[in-house]
């Protein structure tokens, strides 16, 4: 196996590093930044120059860091390992790692639609695939991002005739810079960023993506009893129900996710609205992605991974589940709700 599972995480033993490590480790390759997959007290993180900004806003300036720019080879012990873009988000990559005379990509997490503010996939062929599966089952297809993002400005203009003030729900890191992307034609005002976002939306202009006008919802020149009801507002998960969200008065709000194709759980979080935006790929994309790698060996993780592996085995793959400390999806999506509410 030129890649196992430890419980640090996924190890490669011909080149003595992990990938997206769960516990600190002296070698961590690691795809992107989002915290369950990015974590503190490794002892180098290799990873996509783009990335680099973004861990160290999540993890310190302290971290030693080493660039990896996407499709340049790099010989670790007698595995050789390149990035390639995974499409997740800004500097996201999915790993190949070639030894043993087999080739193996890890995906990270990855998405197939066009999305201007990070790299776009790049399919790269393989004996073993490791996909995530995040929205592994049939049910998720998503629409396009035009029609999404109509949707969401169409709401904030209602909100306004209402008089209230429109508290859109997405992660910091990604969701929140694809919104801010889509709205540049829309947004006729600057649209107010809680402080998780705020920072990461900086890098991200800071590397030349371009996005809507911005300014913090609460700064400096905010005043006790400030009229946010002609605003949009965006902030992470976990700042709904925190004293945060008193100074908007009376507000709409609305959760932005791939969740949010089952009207259950628009529900279950108490929103008024729902907008179905996933930065994963759905089940379509999935299984595209899969043919596409060429690959005879298929191993799933994170999120409906049981599902996937008995379609892909009906279908003549050798196909198998990789447990993981987010094996539910669900468990990933509030890990990282729960990380961003802590900040205000």
């Amino acid at each position: 196996m030129v890649i196992e599972t430890r419980k640090e995480g996924l190890y490669c033993k011909a080149g003595d590093f992990y990938i997206d490590p769960v516990r600190p480790v002296a070698r961590a390759v690691v795809t992107h930044a989002h915290s369950d997959h990015a974590r503190s007290g490794n002892e180098m993180y290799y990873a996509s120059p783009r990335s680099e900004a973004l861990l160290r806003k999540r993890l310190g300036n302290q971290i030693d860091f080493y660039a990896l720019p996407f499709g340049e080879q790099v010989r670790f012990g007698d595995a050789v390992v390149s990035l390639h873009p995974a499409g997740h988000v800004l500097g996201s990559a999915q790993v190949r790692v070639q030894a043993e005379g087999e080739v193996w990509v890890v995906s990270g997490d990855y998405k197939r639609d066009a999305d201007p503010t990070c790299e776009s996939f790049e399919v790269v062929p393989c004996d073993t695939f490791i996909t995530e599966a995040t929205f592994a089952l049939p049910i998720y297809h998503w629409p396009s991002i035009d029609a999404v993002v109509e949707s969401i400005h169409a709401w904030w203009m209602a909100n306004r005739i209402r008089g209230r003030a429109s508290v859109l729900f997405c992660y910091s890191l990604g969701k929140a810079q694809r919104v801010l992307g889509a709205l540049q034609d829309l947004a006729d005002r600057p649209v107010l960023l809680h402080g998780a976002v705020a920072p990461l939306t900086q890098i991200y202009r800071e590397e030349g993506i371009q996005l809507a006008p911005t300014d913090l919802a609460v700064n400096d020149r905010t005043r006790r009893g400030q009229d946010y009801s002609q605003d949009l507002i965006i902030a992470p998960p976990g700042a709904n129900g925190t004293p945060w969200m008193r100074r908007f008065g009376k507000c709409s709000s609305a959760f932005c996710s791939g969740w949010m194709q089952v009207r259950g759980n628009r529900r279950r979080r108490g929103h008024d609205r729902g907008f179905v935006l996933s930065d994963h790929a759905d089940w379509e994309g999935l299984i595209r992605t899969i043919k596409e790698t060429g690959a005879r060996r298929i191993l799933a993780t994170h999120g409906q991974s049981d599902i996937l592996v008995r379609y892909l085995r009906e279908r003549g793959y050798e196909a198998d589940a990789i447990r993981s400390r987010f094996d539910s999806a669900r468990q990933e999506d509030d890990a990282e709700s729960k990380e961003e509410g802590a900040k205000t």
